[in-house]
């Protein structure tokens, strides 16, 4: 069976909240959102990546932080796989206008959520269709 991330078309896990994204559909899943395509779940990500860098939460490090706090997962693997998959440096400042190394960041998360490789298309279509990060 697929990775729950991959089946809700949710490829970095967003928990279900009251934010509406476009391309969201009514979860069916009790904990997590869902959307209609790979490419609006990414898009999600992307827009909240960059609700986060907006307000200060602008390293790899902060950002994963953020998005798995330790309470619920293991934060410093995450931020280890995610640096090395990434390339990114942990303490690279990171602003709206950092899109290629933000793109890296979000493939490497999904496959740490998800333990597979993403679809680069997947992941340019997502990215293509927000507009809080540039490149």
């Amino acid at each position: 069976m697929a990775a729950r991330g991959i089946r809700n078309n949710n490829p970095l896990n967003i928990r279900r909240s009251k934010d509406r994204f476009k391309g969201e559909v009514q979860s069916t899943d009790k904990s997590f959102k869902q959307f209609e395509s790979m490419e609006y779940g990414y898009r999600a990500a992307f827009v909240i990546i960059g609700t986060y860098i907006s307000k200060g939460v602008n390293t790899l490090e902060k950002i994963i932080e953020r998005w798995a706090p330790s309470t619920e997962n293991h934060t410093g693997l995450y931020i280890d796989f995610v640096e090395k998959r990434s390339k990114v440096d942990r303490n690279c400042w990171l602003t709206s206008k950092s899109g290629l190394a933000i793109f890296k960041i979000v493939e490497a998360m999904m496959e740490y959520e998800t333990g597979e490789k993403p679809n680069y298309d997947q992941v340019k279509g997502g990215f293509l269709m927000q507009d809080k990060i540039t490149v």
